[in-house]
């Protein structure tokens, strides 16, 4: 009886049955997809990982835009960016809704210290050309719509995702919609579009669209409720800014931070940058399944008319070479390579010596306007760029350009740290240790905040002897001193780690680049560096000798009895010092004497009686008549005295 089981005990020892599922219901509950689903789910993709950083990444996707714009349409940039506390059901603070108050909203109280705050209004607003009124909703409200990814020609928009992002980011945290005003002609009426993002289809949801008044006679505005936080200092809009004028010499800048201070970055140049024209593919920058698309895509005949008419620097001659290298008949149809003949045509392509693509397609900023953008944003003794001749990576041209600025008598600082430094606590500045170099990094114009570490440019920075050029290196780490370093990276495309555009990255061929403009600009640095110190030890000498030249005198005066002029023998003693320490050379160099020596090519010396070498020239009368007219308070004059950079 005991090795009996009552009935429950056996049903409970008995596997449980499961229902299998079948192919049929898991096929049911599979479904397409759409590109803003996924960055919805996934925004920090895009640079939206925190609240900090998504008020950045709006500013700059919106900013980016306006001055792509603008130079495509050849206008000189003026972009303003207002950012102002969301309050009063989405209103700015100070803000009043027109008509009736809005049903059930809760009453007005104090609006909230910027610090505070957690929700923003960005407004973007640019003298561009406008944007068609059809065009509106797609551009502001459809991810991955646009007209620069297919074309190979220098610009800060690659993908068609930045400003559509934002204001998706702005949805999703508001529910808010994107605003936009456009006009294209001062004859033609502006356009009030209200828009969102319809996640399921990836499309643009038109919530309102009416004609208005604008005082501007063409250009965009943008305004994005999203929530954020608002913080001075690094990677901040301030920053961010600031960078942007610096490689944008040519582009007025008017920021109004959330705490209602108004900051001008004033154009230092009055000539846009080379208009890029648009390149075809390099054969070297292509895969296999690209090539095979391109097969099936060509309008070309023959194949040898392909290779010439899709591709950038294939002769007729160079096309026959590649063709007899890969075994196939230059009159085939395209269509008909395919699966072993294709891989065939890759591996002769690739075999071939093709001239590297043409540089038409890049616009670099350039070493005067380098030296403008640095002299103008940063202080220091000495500036100088450097800009290499194009290089190649995987087919795709590109130009690496490097500026310094050293600060001698004092930390190299740009206004944004000037405004922000704290006062300093007796003793603290003895205490103070030698701070690391500040580097900028910049792709196709646009400053690189985030990511340093990944950063293709960090790497090449650290990785350069900064002890050969006299500043102080730890192992693995910036170079020590008061010294900024700026770097830029312009190419049809810029290999991004991510879709949210941070770092650059890692190529052998970019990072080679890198190092050795840096090492040119760190030549000049030292030679600088090396003039100055050994000037500077020669005027010590000096000053011991002539500390003994009145005892020496005096004491040959009385072994001499009276009968020696002590004065003659002074100066002559002082003639040989002075010879022995460098002469003339010496006082130059350290400044004495108001006479220096020619600075190199593309740099700037400040001394005693101003700036030498390739300053920039000052702005023009009609342009200083045009920042007074829009200045009238002369806020612009004043930042420049404040900065020492007046002239």
């Amino acid at each position: 009886m005991g090795n009996l089981m009552t009935k429950k005990e056996e049903s409970a020892s008995k596997p449980e049955f499961v229902e299998r599922v079948s192919a049929e219901d898991l096929a049911k509950k599979q479904r397409e997809i759409s590109v803003s689903e996924f960055f919805a789910k996934n925004r920090h993709l895009l640079g939206f990982d925190n609240p900090r950083k998504a008020l950045l990444t709006a500013v700059k996707e919106a900013v980016d835009n306006s001055l792509d714009a603008c130079e495509e349409a050849k206008i000189l940039p003026d972009v303003e960016v207002k950012i102002a506390v969301a309050v009063n059901g989405g209103l700015p603070s100070g803000a009043s809704q027109s008509g009736a108050v809005k049903q059930g909203t809760a009453k007005e109280g104090p609006p909230p210290a910027p610090s505070q705050a957690d929700r923003f209004i960005v407004t973007v607003t640019d003298n561009g050309p406008g944007i068609v009124a059809d065009q509106i909703g797609k551009i502001f409200a459809k991810l991955l719509y646009g007209s620069k990814f297919h074309r190979l020609r220098m610009s800060r928009g690659q993908q068609g995702i930045g400003i559509s992002a934002a204001g998706l980011y702005g949805q999703l945290t508001t529910g808010k919609p994107l605003k936009v005003i456009s006009r294209t002609h001062e004859k033609k009426p502006a356009w009030f579009y209200e828009v969102q993002i319809d996640t399921a289809k990836n499309e643009p949801r038109i919530l309102s669209k009416r004609e208005i008044e604008w005082d501007r006679p063409h250009g965009t505005q943008v305004a994005i409720e999203l929530e954020g936080r608002y913080q001075k200092g690094r990677t901040s809009v301030d920053e961010y800014l600031e960078q942007t004028s610096i490689a944008n010499p040519h582009a007025r800048i008017i920021y109004v931070n959330p705490e209602g201070q108004r900051v001008e970055f004033p154009r230092s140049m009055h000539e846009l940058p080379h208009q890029p024209r648009e390149i075809k593919p390099h054969p070297y920058g292509i895969e296999l399944g690209v090539l095979l698309k391109m097969l099936q895509d060509t309008k070309s005949h023959w194949l040898s008319g392909f290779l010439c008419s899709d591709f950038s620097r294939v002769s007729p001659k160079i096309a026959q070479e590649i063709c007899g290298k890969a075994g196939l008949q230059p009159t085939m149809k395209p269509r008909m390579v395919h699966g072993e003949a294709a891989e065939r045509l890759y591996r002769a392509i690739q075999g071939t010596k093709i001239m590297n693509p043409p540089t038409d397609c890049l616009s670099p900023i350039g070493e005067p306007a380098i030296l403008a953008g640095l002299y103008k944003q940063i202080r220091g003794d000495f500036y100088t760029a450097v800009t290499r001749a194009p290089a190649v990576y995987r087919g795709n041209p590109f130009v690496i350009e490097v500026g310094l600025a050293y600060g001698t008598g004092q930390m190299a600082q740009s206004v944004v740290e000037q405004e922000l430094a704290l006062p300093v606590a007796e003793g603290e500045e003895e205490e103070k240790e030698v701070p690391l170099a500040r580097l900028m990094r910049f792709a196709n114009r646009v400053p690189l905040l985030y990511q340093p570490g990944a950063c293709s440019i960090t790497k090449a920075v650290v990785e350069t002897q900064w002890r050969n050029y006299g500043i102080s290196q730890s192992k693995g780490a910036l170079p020590q001193g008061p010294v900024v370093i700026f770097v830029h990276m312009a190419s049809v495309w810029v290999p991004f780690t991510s879709e949210s555009k941070e770092a650059l990255a890692d190529y052998d061929e970019i990072r080679t680049e890198i190092r050795l403009a840096l090492n040119e600009a760190g030549r000049r640095l030292n030679s600088f560096l090396r003039r100055r110190e050994r000037a500077e030890l020669e005027f010590k000498r000096r000053n011991v000798f002539e500390a003994y030249i009145e005892e020496v005198a005096a004491a040959c005066g009385r072994l001499k009895k009276g009968r020696l002029n002590e004065e003659r023998l002074k100066k002559q003693l002082q003639a040989i010092a002075r010879d022995k320490t460098g002469g003339e050379k010496t006082d130059e160099l350290v400044k004495k004497d108001g006479k220096h020596e020619p600075p190199v090519e593309h740099t700037i010396i400040m001394t005693p009686e101003g700036p030498q070498g390739a300053v920039p020239a000052p702005v023009d009368g009609q342009a200083m008549a045009e920042d007074k007219k829009e200045d009238p308070d002369g806020e612009v004059a004043k930042r420049r005295t404040k900065t020492g950079r007046s002239r």
